[in-house]
């Protein structure tokens, strides 16, 4: 086969890899994107969407000023030793250029997150608000025949393929048996939804990391960029020191001009790498899609890149359920939004709690490993009661109107009518989850948690209910029946991976930038050292280092 040449190839289609595509093809480069999947997105697609980029030119147009070197300061707060100045300080520089470009140039527009503070609100240089953007709602029929391409959200966190945006549009979803406007709002959404069921087999008003997904699409596009999907890359190309092209699996070469750009999405469902670099992968879920396997790294690595595993953390942690359907598949869902609300709890096998139940995901599954003895399997317990149930919703099992008995006879949720019962029929120590109850309901009815303080700063209240008080995190647990569902360690993607500068290019052993070979997203080596400050700490890099590699592969400098 004849070779073919572009400026640029980019291995990945998430945001890390579509962007990188916008940014190199609006500076005039010629750019194609192989994806070995059979549809473009990657877990982008799967996410919620939410990119953290601080001081942005959107939060100064909402008033929202950041003080000099705060989000710095912050972060040297929560990463400590693990704080690399050339990775964070590129970041913090382009993640506004990079939301201006976009906004501004591409058909990726952005909200912003105006009320939602970073993970650890009480430390020093922390934001309360407007350090987050999200992608606009998309309507899909812009993409016209390449809607076929755009991979289908994740079935666990959409309301029959229908995405549901954290913020307005989900309190709609939740009070709509308590307001009119809400239910006039989740009615409209819901009939919209299903025409577009009906006419187009999916869903066409698209939120979270669907819009992001869908607005790049467009925008690569629109700027020319060429795409394959179901092509595997067998190896980089290298002469003199220099990657200069990559062979795909079915042979054929494509050369490039200007450089390499690794976006494969890390390697959640690598077995092999995972062993090697998670302290504990026993029973570990990963929510990436299905290709994430490492192959990305593999190919860097195979022509002298550092793989960096020195992250505090490997992966971005999220607490999971295993969600059993009828003909016997399996599904994860992602413990982001029940954990905060007033009213439930999360014990271990003992009855304890065993950590703040409203703080981030990624502190929900470290505190359970960390609580977990290495010869036991590392398993929680998210414990409520029906009033928590029906308003609420805990897991995959939706908040009324919708009906949740059907979980119950899969297998899903345990249900019973004592406490004593609901830790005999999970596997729990009864008596020591009898005191944990026991022990929460002194102190909720009250609105208190004084073993870890539930409530008690900006981010965690933003997780609770506001029409709940005197703490909107914090609700006795009294109302018969009582439900719990298993919650196991997963996580959304790696934060281990290619050792990279400031400028996206991917290091060697001796620290040494490999000309032509960039990398951007999950497959580099987190720049938050394995921390998660905000969220949009996956996609707020992987935008923001996408946008610097393909500026970089394209003119030879950074933004």
């Amino acid at each position: 086969m004849t070779p073919q040449t572009y400026d640029i190839v980019i291995l990945g289609s998430g945001a890390a890899g579509l962007g990188a595509a916008v940014t190199a093809a609006a500076h005039g480069a010629r750019v194609l994107v192989l994806e070995k999947a059979s549809v473009l997105g990657g877990t982008t697609a799967w996410s919620g969407g939410w990119i953290w980029a601080p001081d942005t030119s959107l939060a100064r147009s909402a008033g929202i000023e950041t003080a000099p070197d705060a989000p710095r300061r912050y972060l040297q707060h929560v990463l400590g030793n693990h704080f690399n100045p050339e990775r964070v300080d590129a970041f913090l520089d382009s993640a506004p250029k990079m939301v201006d470009f976009f906004h501004t140039r591409t058909a990726l527009q952005f909200d912003l997150g105006a009320a939602i503070p970073d993970t650890y609100s009480h430390l020093p240089g922390a934001g309360l608000g407007g350090r987050s953007v999200i992608a606009r709602p998309y309507d899909a029929r812009a993409l016209k025949r390449d809607i076929a391409l755009l991979r289908l959200p994740l079935a666990e966190t959409t309301f029959h393929g229908m995405t549901i945006q954290a913020g307005p549009d989900l309190r709609s979803f939740m009070t709509m048996t308590r307001s009119a406007r809400s239910f006039a709002h989740v009615t409209r959404r819901v009939l919209r939804h299903a025409r577009d069921l009906a006419f187009h087999r999916r869903g066409m008003d698209l939120r979270n990391g669907a819009a992001l997904a869908g607005r790049l699409m467009q925008s690569a596009r629109d700027l020319g960029v060429a795409w394959r999907v179901d092509s595997r890359v067998s190896a980089l190309l290298r002469a003199g020191g220099t990657v200069t092209g990559v062979q795909l699996a079915c042979g054929q070469i494509i050369r490039v001009r200007k450089g390499v750009i690794m976006a494969t999405g890390g390697y959640g469902h690598d077995a092999a790498l995972r062993t090697q670099t998670f302290a504990r992968n026993d029973d570990h879920r990963s929510l990436s899609v299905p290709t994430a396997t490492g192959g990305g790294a593999a190919l860097a690595i195979a022509i002298g890149a550092r793989f960096d595993d020195s992250a505090a953390a490997p992966a971005a942690y999220c607490p999971v359920s295993d969600v059993p359907y009828p003909k016997g598949e399996r599904g994860v869902f992602p413990h982001i939004i029940d954990r905060g609300k007033p009213g439930v709890i999360g014990v271990l096998a003992n009855g304890a709690r065993f950590c703040n139940e409203g703080l981030g995901y990624h502190d929900y599954v470290t505190a359970l490993l960390d609580a977990t003895p290495p010869d036991h399997p590392a398993q929680s317990w998210l414990v409520c009661d029906h009033r928590f149930l029906r308003r609420y919703g805990l897991g995959i099992v939706r908040p009324a109107p919708v009906p949740w008995a059907h979980w119950r006879k899969r297998g899903y949720l345990t249900t019973s009518d004592t406490i004593a019962d609901l830790a005999r029929d999970c596997g729990i120590d009864a008596d020591g989850l009898a005191r944990t109850v026991a022990d929460w309901n002194t102190h909720a009815s009250a609105g208190h948690d004084p073993a870890f303080s539930r409530g008690t700063t900006p981010y965690m209240r933003l997780q609770g209910d506001p029409d709940h008080g005197p703490n909107p995190c914090v609700a006795p647990i009294v109302k018969p029946p009582f439900h719990a569902v298993q919650v196991t360690p997963g996580s959304f993607g790696t934060f281990a991976g290619l050792a990279c500068d400031g400028a996206a290019r991917v290091l060697d052993h001796a620290g040494t930038p490999i000309r032509g070979l960039y990398c951007a997203g999950a497959d580099a080596a987190s720049p938050f050292g394995g921390f998660y400050p905000a969220g949009g700490i996956n996609l707020g890099p992987a935008l923001t280092f996408g946008f610097i590699a393909g500026h970089h592969a394209a003119t030879g400098h950074r933004p």
